[in-house]
Formats: structure tokens, C-alpha cells, sequence
């Protein structure tokens, strides 16, 4: 009777074996490392989805400095000695134009000789009116240059000379004198600029 049993006992065994609730199966210690290091990485990158983005800060305009003023020097006098250009004057005006030489009377020769050193701007006026009512400047007087000489003709008066000069050095003087052509003098005057007063010999 045993013998009988124990066919049935082990058919009932394993009908009871393939029945049963399977247990829940084992991970490996690889497996788990795997497992935990995908779900911290999970969690990183859901914390990086969490943080607010960062929006860039628009440029501010860098201002750019203001020029300073400028300085522009005032443009400074020149010198210069320039003949009158005005018209001929007779004796009821002033005597501050240019002499009508046409119409001043007899003339005498004068030599104009630049000893100066220089460079001399030469002038001859007759301040008061002549027997032929003229006076004024002595048109046609060019600047000199440094030892030359220029002959002009000029009416018969008693004139004034006078000769600014120009150095090779940058510097200046003056000259002046009295040239007087009387009546009677038919020679040629010889005037003589030196370096600060004009000569007649």
C-alpha cells in the first residue's frame, strides 16, 4: 500500500511545486551598480530641467566721451609797409594821396642807394603843396633789395624819406631823412639809406 502512495504523493508534490507562487528572481551585482548610477543620472538631469534658464543681460551702450573743445588761436597782425593808393590830391586837400607827378611841376633826378643791409621800403613825401599846388607820396618807389640802387625823377619840394628795412635775421629798423629839391637844382641827388637814417651827401 505504500508503494501505491508514494507514485500519488510525488505526482501531488509536483503539481504542488508547479503551482506554487515563484519566488522574485535575484539581480546581479553588476546589474544593481547599473541600475543605481542610471537613476542618479536621471535625477541630475532632472534637477538640470528644474533650474530656470538664464537670460542674457541685453548690452548696455557704452557711452562714448565727449570730445574736448578745441582750441583756435587767434590769427596774429602782420607788418607791412604799403604805399598809399589813393587818388592825387591838389592844395585845397589834405596832402595824404599819391602826388600827380604830371602835373607837379619842373623834376630832378634822385638816386636812391640801399646801404642799409637790409631790404628797405622807401617813401618820398612832400607834405605841403609845391609853386604847382601838389603834394603827397612819390608813386612808383619799389622795395630795395639789399645794395641796389633806383633812380627816379620827383618834383621840386622839400620831402620827407623814410625807409622800413627787412634783416636777413628776421629783424627790422627804420630810417628816414629830408631830401630837398630846390628851385635851382638840376644835378642828380644822390640818396644814401643807411641802417637807421637816410643821407643826403
Amino acid at each position: 500500500m505504500l508503494r501505491k502512495l508514494i507514485p500519488v504523493l510525488l505526482a501531488i508534490a509536483v503539481l504542488l511545486t508547479a503551482c506554487a507562487p515563484q519566488g522574485a528572481p535575484t539581480l546581479a551585482p553588476a546589474e544593481v551598480e547599473g541600475t543605481a548610477i542610471a537613476a542618479a543620472w536621471t535625477i541630475v538631469a532632472m534637477t538640470q530641467l528644474a533650474l530656470p534658464t538664464a537670460t542674457p543681460v541685453p548690452p548696455t551702450e557704452t557711452p562714448s566721451p565727449t570730445p574736448l573743445p578745441t582750441f583756435t588761436p587767434f590769427s596774429l597782425p602782420t607788418l607791412g609797409l604799403s604805399l598809399p593808393t589813393a587818388t592825387p590830391k591838389t592844395a585845397t586837400g589834405a596832402c595824404d594821396g599819391i602826388m600827380n607827378i604830371a602835373e607837379a611841376g619842373p623834376k630832378s633826378n634822385v638816386r636812391i642807394e640801399n646801404e642799409s643791409g637790409g631790404t628797405a621800403t622807401f617813401s618820398l613825401y612832400l607834405g605841403k603843396p609845391n609853386a604847382f599846388a601838389q603834394c603827397g607820396f612819390v608813386p612808383g618807389l619799389s622795395p630795395l633789395s639789399k645794395n641796389s640802387s633806383l633812380t627816379v625823377s620827383i618834383p621840386k619840394g622839400e620831402y620827407f624819406a623814410f625807409a622800413l628795412i627787412a634783416y636777413p635775421d628776421g629783424s627790422s629798423s627804420n630810417a628816414s631823412g629830408y631830401v630837398n629839391n630846390r628851385g635851382g637844382d638840376n644835378h642828380t641827388f644822390v640818396v644814401k639809406i643807411k641802417k637807421e637814417v637816410i643821407v643826403v651827401p
